[in-house]
């Protein structure tokens, strides 16, 4: 095979569509140990062909049969027990976690709600122009404020789990699409986020921890969806988080310093920049390139590094890359929420019915 810069530069939409959709018919044996997070998948592939503007690609029974799909992974209150369930209400990733006996039961062990599959599963139902009517909001709120901790962090499910920006990004999101941030004590989140932020003024998963592009984009993002971004750092931060991250280009980005570029942060860091109105110094030719070697021409989808193994997370954060470039064909992304602006625009017209009851 050629090398990838021997090869045509333009981006193979037709080969990236047909790669996304084959994640929707099967699981490729390789992803077998992701099984519990399927609903994490199927959003990487549904947002994907989204950014392509390819949703049509499917058709409405194949879209309502994913929107059934993912309400049969939400953990409901149980009418007996609905004090002590509310805490483990929102969705769960894979209906291998849904037994007979116990479905719907969030008394049950496995009938657990985790954050970053609540925050999918709604971006996902949005995606696909539901309306959200059957999600019990109140549930899924009194369910976010049992996963935050005294320190202000989240933590993923009230199974147990590590807790770090990453889930304090997912809470922001949740609370943010269903227009009620009565699920968190934001000025706990806010004292967190700052206290994360190290000498370099890149934020790590928690205080003290390494600055990475990824969580600086957990936190970035948490704050813009807050309306809090201006006023939580002072100038002088402001300006050495922008710095810091305008320091991960090398020709794509990188997620921290020494280490290699890897297609999904031209993302993770490409927004970020966006919401702190930076992106105009980023070097878009060189960007674009990495992104683009890194496309597998044969089967389809990105990966992290040129002739590796594609992958759906990779190939969507790798359109969301090309889209805040403003590459031809792919629709705009909003880069707090990580969906198209074309979702974003159903999510506010959902939001808006809600106003209106």
């Amino acid at each position: 095979m050629l090398p990838n810069d021997s090869r045509d530069s333009s981006l193979l939409r037709t080969l990236h569509i047909r790669y996304l959709k084959r994640y929707l018919d099967i699981l490729p044996g390789e992803l077998s140990s992701h099984d519990s997070t399927r609903l994490t998948i199927a959003f990487f592939t549904i947002s994907g062909l989204d950014i392509l503007n390819a949703l049509d690609d499917l058709d409405e029974a194949k879209k309502q049969n994913i929107i059934e799909w993912i309400y049969r992974l939400q953990i409901l209150p149980n009418d007996s027990e609905r004090e002590e369930c509310r805490k483990a209400s929102g969705f769960q990733g894979s209906s291998t976690l849904i037994f007979p006996d116990t479905e719907l039961r969030c008394s049950k062990e496995y009938a657990c709600s985790h954050i970053a599959m609540t925050y999918t599963g709604l971006a996902t139902l949005i995606i696909l122009g539901d309306n959200l009517s059957r999600v019990d909001r109140g549930a899924i709120i009194e369910g976010l404020k049992a996963l935050q901790q005294r320190d202000g962090s989240f933590c993923a499910t009230l199974a147990g789990s590590e807790s770090d920006m990453r889930f304090v990004y997912c809470a922001a999101c949740i609370c943010y699409m269903l227009r009620d941030w009565s699920g968190m004590n934001i000025e706990k989140t806010l004292e967190f986020i700052v206290n994360s932020m190290s000498y370099d003024y890149g934020i790590g998963q928690g205080p003290e921890q390494e600055s990475h592009g990824g969580t600086t984009f957990c936190a970035v993002a948490s704050l813009a969806l807050m309306g809090r971004l201006e006023t939580t750092f002072s100038l002088k931060q402001l300006a050495g988080l922008r710095k810091w991250a305008l320091s991960r280009q090398e020709s794509g980005f990188q997620g921290r310093p020494n280490k290699p570029v890897d297609t999904c942060y031209s993302f993770w860091v490409g927004a970020t920049l966006q919401l702190l109105e930076a992106f105009h110094m980023v070097d878009f030719k060189s960007n674009k390139e990495y992104i683009l070697s890194t496309q597998d021409r044969i089967l389809g989808g990105f990966s992290k590094w040129p002739d590796t193994t594609p992958d759906p997370m990779h190939t969507c954060l790798g359109l969301g890359g090309l889209s805040l470039m403003k590459e031809k064909d792919l629709l705009p992304v909003h880069p707090g929420l990580n969906i198209t602006l074309r979702a974003h625009k159903h999510l506010e017209e959902i939001q808006r019915l809600w106003d209106d009851k």
